[in-house]
């Protein structure tokens, strides 16, 4: 009987870690052709072999294996003294070593960043901040150990790699842009490397990196499969065909009936203002030179107390703001989810600190004389921050809002990591 990988054409990096360990170990896997993810996972004789009907599965002639390492270390062993367990049970136990960290430490973490952004869990912001900085550790450290090895143990390529290989895969291209990993110069040597190796390109083609990380996505409700919606045209019972009564024909000068206004948002239905916000917004972008004396001045002689209102935003978990490139995320993500008020808002963030923790506050200009609260109920980033409105009779809180739209260095005695605007 010969060795069947399930799901076969349509695999994943999991199914790679055990194509790749063939190829070394010239054993030969057949890749099932038919398989359909969703339906032939679902069927009595698949749940015998994975009763929680997941893949990849091996079918062996001793019966089936389950679980991408598992499979992978199977197939290794079957070519006596294979070279992907090294020459000693020190060299094993190494192998063993970095098989364990690259699931628990990198490719966990990849997966706790990525499934949420998918929609297939709600997302949580602090949740992946944390999962992005323990990632970033254990890049750090696998970066320390490359340094001055080529490969994870020994002078060869061993099932460590292959493995390490196929979860750096799908972080490089799902995830990981080059402005991220450029931090670790010799994770990204060993990547290209292998992933240019001829056993490994055979399967993996042609890797690009990603450019982007994936936007945040709304959780997705599971939708109904075939089977399910065969089983219930079958289980419900069939309806009477009623025959409708012929309706009364529209008379030819009849008038559609008109649709229903949108109804208003209630900042259109504030008394008018003085202050024109793309007026101000125009006068931001355009001024390059004098900034303070051109722009800030036209601010305080555009800005109508009445119509608008001033506030200091300052982020509650300063203390997690540990990694630059997640801070700086973080301030962008908030600023796309603010996009529903920008009719109605000009707003300044900044990131603060030139180590972390990086401390994140900002300045809004809203439209009334309250936080909007479309804006509270829409954008689930406010309740992340402390907000305060501005006291404009108070000298020192209107020189910091001042100090805050020129993005004036240092402020409060600290550098700027960032700064960035939404108008």
């Amino acid at each position: 009987m010969a060795l069947i990988l399930y799901p076969g054409r349509n695999t994943n990096k999991n199914g790679y870690k055990a194509l790749i360990a063939a190829e070394y170990v010239g054993v030969q896997l057949k890749v099932s052709e038919d398989f359909e993810m969703g339906v032939s996972n679902k069927t009595p004789e698949f749940l015998k072999m994975n009763p929680i009907g997941k893949v990849p599965v091996l079918e062996t002639p001793d019966g089936p294996i389950f679980e991408s390492n598992a499979i992978a270390r199977y197939v290794a062993r079957l070519k006596a003294d294979s070279p992907l367990f090294g020459c000693a049970p020190i060299d094993y136990g190494h192998i063993e070593q970095w098989i364990d960290f690259s699931s628990l430490e990198i490719d966990a973490n990849l997966r706790i960043w990525f499934i949420p952004r998918m929609g297939y869990t709600p997302y949580l912001a602090p949740v992946e901040e944390a999962a992005i900085s323990a990632l970033k550790r254990a890049l750090g450290a696998l970066n320390t150990h490359l340094a001055s090895n080529t490969y994870l143990v020994g002078h060869s390529v061993t099932l460590a790699d292959i493995i390490m290989t196929c979860n750096l895969f799908f972080g490089f291209n799902c995830l990981m842009t080059k402005s991220f990993t450029s931090e670790f110069p010799h994770v990204e040597r060993y990547f290209w490397t292998l992933v240019n190796q001829p056993k490994f390109k055979k399967f993996l083609g042609e890797v690009k990196q990603t450019e982007a990380v994936p936007p945040i996505q709304s959780a997705k409700k599971p939708s109904q499969t075939k089977e399910s919606a065969k089983q219930k045209g079958k289980d419900e019972p069939k309806k009477e065909t009623k025959k409708e009564a012929p309706k009364a024909e529209k008379p030819a000068d009849a008038e559609e009936e008109a649709p229903k206004p949108k109804p208003k948002n209630p900042l259109d239905l504030l008394p008018p203002s003085k202050m024109i916000l793309d007026e101000w917004k125009r006068l931001y972008s355009n001024t390059k030179t004098n900034f303070r004396e051109v722009a800030i001045k036209g601010f305080w002689d555009m800005y109508d107390p009445e119509g608008y209102s001033l506030w200091f935003c300052d982020y509650k978990y300063n203390d997690e703001n540990t990694v630059s490139f997640v801070t700086m995320n973080k301030v962008g993500g908030f600023l796309q989810r603010m996009d529903l008020a920008r009719k109605y808002a000009f707003g300044k963030m900044l990131v603060i600190g030139s180590e972390p923790p990086f401390k994140v506050k900002g300045l809004w200009l809203f439209r009334g004389q309250e936080i909007p609260q479309f804006v509270i109920d829409e954008c689930y980033d406010m309740e992340l921050y402390e907000w305060t409105k501005v006291d404009i009779s108070d000298e020192a809180q209107k020189e910091r809002v001042n100090q805050m739209i020129e993005d004036y260095e240092p402020f409060e005695g600290q550098p700027l990591l960032d700064a960035k605007c939404f108008k």
